[in-house]
């Protein structure tokens, strides 16, 4: 084992960002074709229905999390994420605001529910949770560390969206990735101070990153799933 001590935290968060960076899936070519306005109707409805998948996914991921931890400090911190997409009381949550987002591309709420996911988005996606599952707590609050990107990420989609598809899309739809980029901004916060409060080892830091990495090739794989189906099979 190393005796590498622990990095401190700017050095920490910059060496995340640095690896994370590399294979955000920003970078994926089906969204350069979202960004740059190249894709139709089908092709965005393709994204949105099988991306759905994936957001039901996030409160089981989010709920193992706080199966496998037995701090209480951190469990009482980590429920709220649950409560964040599935709503709670009157206030909706994120899977509500991309079933309305959805309808705002004129999409019929039900065609989500029909089961048609793409075999590809189902085994990425499940993959996630299994990771959660069987790696420690602290591992699987690592693997939302990738919201750290995730606010600049929806600046673009917004306007993108804006910019070149509002022929079909209701700008009122977008109002779910408003609220989405200043939940992601809280979050990664969240866990990233909870990242650093427990990786008391270098090699806790590098299982952190790890986990990041792993997220992200979930996310890239979703997206080449996607961009196969919808994008090279046309």
């Amino acid at each position: 084992m190393s005796n590498k001590k622990p990095l401190p935290r700017n050095k920490f968060l910059a060496l995340i960002k640095s690896e994370a960076k590399k294979r955000y899936p920003d970078k994926h070519p089906f969204n350069t074709l979202l960004y740059e306005g190249k894709l139709n109707k089908t092709q965005i409805h393709g994204w949105i229905t099988n991306w759905f998948y994936y957001q039901n996914m996030i409160p089981l991921k989010d709920g193992a999390v706080i199966s496998n931890c037995p701090l209480s400090d951190v469990r009482r911190l980590w429920i709220s994420r649950i409560l964040e997409y599935d709503g709670y009381s009157e206030s909706e949550g994120a899977i509500q605001g991309w079933i309305k987002f959805a309808e705002s591309t004129g999409m019929n709420k039900k065609s989500l529910y029909l089961d048609n996911y793409l075999p590809g988005v189902r085994i990425a996606s499940d993959s996630l949770l299994n990771y959660v599952k069987t790696h420690s707590w602290f591992e699987g609050i690592a693997t939302s560390l990738n919201q750290l990107f995730l606010s600049a990420a929806i600046d673009k989609r917004v306007y993108a969206l804006s910019k070149h598809y509002g022929d079909f899309i209701d700008p009122n739809g977008l109002g779910y990735f408003m609220s989405l980029s200043a939940q992601a901004r809280k979050d990664s916060q969240i866990a990233f101070n909870i990242i650093m409060k427990y990786a008391d080892s270098y090699e806790m830091q590098l299982k952190a990153v790890d986990s990041v990495l792993f997220t992200e090739d979930v996310l890239w794989s979703m997206f080449d799933s996607i961009h196969s189906v919808y994008v090279l099979k046309e």
